[in-house]
């Protein structure tokens, strides 16, 4: 029998995860920081600063693994009702993981055409078709990312409980960020080369106008770096969650429906998904505050490429700073803030403090000044830390457990869409803010200053979000979808 691996609702409840096994389990969201470094910090500023790619191409091909994203309902829909290998999430994770470590150095090898190609004939039908190549493998990428995360995410909750979710939550979260400042330290040192930094990356072309940067030397350089750290993240999804679900599940013994499995299709899902107002207010919630976060993921790189002067390895070392902010913003509001403020006061406090830091983001710009900027950067990554810690706990608040996988796959969803949005619109905006004003800080400013506008936004959103409305909601919705599953 395929689920007899799987503690049944009859066997004593599974036991307690300990704070051991928390650290295990974040080290697959570690992996996943070091992989968003690779793709936002490295092939990001290379197309930008390097190739000269537009930076509205280059983000919108990049944003394409986000724009796949609602396949996050069918793979969180999949993992409820269908096991791999006995299991309802981990084999999931694994292939995803196996998949998309492999396309992230295939895409790699496709931006290197790409800088050929518009080195040789400019923005010419080869070169658009190469970019499209590379807006199709992060499609690919993207699909393989959410086949292992929206499981991995269900896994999350399967394993805990009420009691100790937000430590789980807390610790898995932090682990994350780990992984952006441990990737953005190896990634620095293995890019500190002084042949790939400034006029050393320059080759002479008489038939060039302009500066070229020598591809051979770019390739030589970063070619290992995808393949050592994407295999590493493999190892660390393999330590992560070996023997978990077996273990800890509490999938089986938990959902009302799980003798059923085969009655969890999608479509019945989605019912239970759209029948509660609360959970469209929420969605837009997500939509709104994940934009106004990442816009800068397509445009901080070369904003230190551009303004500051900085190398590859330097502005790779610009996701350590953020990245320790939110590491400590996320650790220390699951402990001191969330219990004294509640959930949505702390999202509301993250949200003003974040609109502070990108005016002092700004500010280093026209001041030139890379201490303030990193600064700055230092304390968004803390309010982000506080935003993150309050909204995901806000989340897991709305989120039913017959159909848990599915509702994840949700909120995945809406966070994968606005973040495919958010690189895709940060490009935009500086392509036009480059078209408008002379002075590179200028069109970098734009992004920043929207940024700050979409924060004011989610926090009257956020008033409109009501958990208790949601929770009766569902247990009815889920009851009624239920019957209705009887009657037919």
């Amino acid at each position: 029998m395929e689920n007899s691996k799987l503690p049944t609702s009859q066997d004593k409840l599974p036991p307690k995860i300990n704070l051991l096994t928390m650290l295990r389990l974040g080290l697959f969201q570690m992996g996943l920081g070091i992989m968003s470094l690779l793709t936002l910090g490295v092939l990001n500023r290379v197309m930008i600063d390097e190739l000269t790619v537009l930076p509205l191409i280059a983000a919108g091909a990049i944003a394409m693994h986000q724009f796949v994203s609602p396949v996050r309902v069918w793979f969180g829909q999949m993992s409820d009702a269908k096991s791999i290998f006995g299991y309802h999430r981990t084999g999931y994770v694994w292939i995803g993981t196996a998949l998309f470590t492999t396309i992230s150095f295939l895409a790699l090898q496709v931006v290197w055409q790409l800088g050929a190609s518009l080195q040789d004939s400019g923005w010419s039908t080869q070169t658009y078709g190469w970019a499209g190549l590379l807006a199709m493998m992060f499609a690919l990428y993207g699909l393989a990312l959410s086949a292992s995360s929206t499981p991995f995410a269900a896994l999350l909750v399967d394993v805990s409980d009420d009691d100790n979710r937000s430590k789980l939550v807390g610790i898995v979260w932090s682990m994350l960020m780990i992984g952006i400042v441990v990737g953005a330290i190896i990634s620095s040192k293995l890019l500190e080369r002084p042949e790939i930094c400034g006029a050393a990356i320059l080759s002479y072309d008489p038939s060039q106008t302009a500066k070229v940067v020598d591809l051979a030397k770019l390739q030589a350089t970063i070619n290992p770096v995808f393949v050592t750290m994407p295999a590493i993240v493999f190892g660390l999804c393999l330590l992560a969650t070996f023997g978990i679900e077996n273990k800890y599940s509490r999938y089986r013994s938990r959902s009302t429906v799980v003798e059923r499995e085969d009655k969890i299709t999608l479509s019945r899902a989605l019912q239970v998904l759209t029948a509660n107002r609360q959970t469209g207010i929420f969605f837009n919630f997500l939509l709104v505050l994940t934009i106004s976060i990442f816009m800068q993921d397509a445009v901080l790189e070369p904003y230190g490429g551009e303004v500051f002067g900085m190398c590859i390895s330097e502005t790779t070392q610009l996701n350590a700073f953020f990245g320790t902010g939110t590491l400590v913003g996320i650790s220390s509001t699951g402990f001191l803030i969330l219990p004294r403020l509640g959930k949505k006061q702390t999202i509301k406090l993250g949200c003003m403090s974040a609109a502070v830091c990108f005016g002092l983001i700004i500010m280093a710009g026209f001041a030139g000044n890379a201490d303030l900027l990193k600064a700055s950067l230092l304390c968004f990554g803390l309010a982000s830390g506080i935003i993150t810690a309050g909204a995901t706990s806000l989340m897991l608040d709305l989120t039913a457990a017959e159909t848990a996988g599915t509702f994840i796959g949700a909120w995945g969803l809406a966070q994968a869409m606005a973040r495919g949005l958010a690189t895709v619109l940060g490009g935009g905006v500086l392509n036009l803010g480059k078209l408008l004003f002379p002075v590179p800080v200028l069109s970098y400013g734009m992004v920043f200053a929207l940024q700050a506008l979409g924060m004011i936004l989610a926090i009257w959103v956020l008033n409109r979000v009501n958990v208790r409305e949601f929770q009766e909601n569902a247990k009815q919705a889920i009851a009624t979808v239920m019957e209705g599953d009887l009657d037919g």
